[in-house]
């Protein structure tokens, strides 16, 4: 379920939440518009109603399977009689309806499923419900916009994480194998192990040949460099837990840096023909 959302209608706040992709609008916060002090009574008033357990009744046979129609029944019988009273979580546990939600907690109260909702928001004002729908639109717009936003974001990140300028071929990013006497050195730590199987040479070696650059070589790095470090990251881990010799680790780290900026190289290099 997500996190709760609020909405703002003539200076009435209120809260929606969505479930299984469908959006839940409080009744509790759209009766105060009209009574902020009586607003369980007022959606009990609205369910006393005739229309009203019909539009209920009829919504749950459309959308929900396992709604007793018998009970229904029964109740839209006795709608509008003066004897007849309906409260929310009667309605919930007498039919099995899923349109209507009670909810304890801080943002709790009386749920309906948006179609619900915006019928009762239109028994309480035309006028009010004209507003509840403008800024409930207002809001999945908004919600819409920022998914479009994620997606191209994440668009965009693939193809960093895939394709490689073809220039960087002149920038040698595809490391050098790593010699058997590389492989024998001690490095102090696995970081250093990383920098030499990617970069060739450890970060102390790196800032005594760049004496004026601030950071550390991963700073410096490109973004297609960064993404199989961080894929080495993962296989060292690996490596680590199986006891596999610092040696034998790196000379491994190397054949994978080395296999997977190829494979971005050669990647890019096609799609630039294409």
């Amino acid at each position: 379920m997500a996190k709760n959302k609020k909405i703002n209608v003539k200076g009435v706040e209120i809260v929606l939440y969505e479930d299984n992709q469908q959006d839940f609008i409080s009744l509790t916060d759209i009766a105060r518009h009209k009574d902020e002090e009586h607003t369980d009574t007022i959606i009990q008033n609205w369910m006393r109603n005739r229309n009203t357990i019909e539009l209920l009744g009829f919504w749950e046979i459309i959308y929900n399977p396992g709604f007793k129609p018998l009970e229904f029944e029964g109740f839209r019988k006795q709608a509008g009689l003066n004897s007849f009273v309906m409260t929310p979580k009667r309605w919930i546990e007498s039919t099995n309806a899923i349109g209507i939600v009670s909810k304890p907690g801080r943002y709790g109260g009386t749920f309906a499923h948006k179609d619900i909702a915006l019928e009762f928001a239109s028994w309480i004002s035309i006028e009010f419900k004209l507003y509840v729908i403008k800024e409930f639109q207002r809001l999945k717009d908004d919600e819409n916009n920022r998914l479009q936003l994620e997606w191209n974001l994440q668009r965009t990140i693939s193809k960093i994480n895939y394709q490689i300028h073809t220039d960087a071929i002149k920038q040698n990013l595809v490391p050098k194998e790593i010699t058997r006497q590389q492989a024998g050195y001690v490095y102090a730590s696995e970081a250093d192990l990383l920098n030499v199987a990617l970069f060739g040479i450890t970060a102390k070696e790196w800032r005594d040949e760049n004496p004026g650059k601030t950071g550390n070589i991963r700073d410096y790095a490109t973004l297609e460099q960064l993404v199989v470090l961080s894929n080495m990251e993962s296989i060292h881990a690996l490596l680590i837990e199986r006891g596999w010799p610092q040696g034998e680790r790196l000379l491994q780290l190397n054949q994978v840096a080395i296999t997977q900026m190829k494979s971005l190289v050669e990647s890019r290099a096609i799609k630039r023909l294409q």
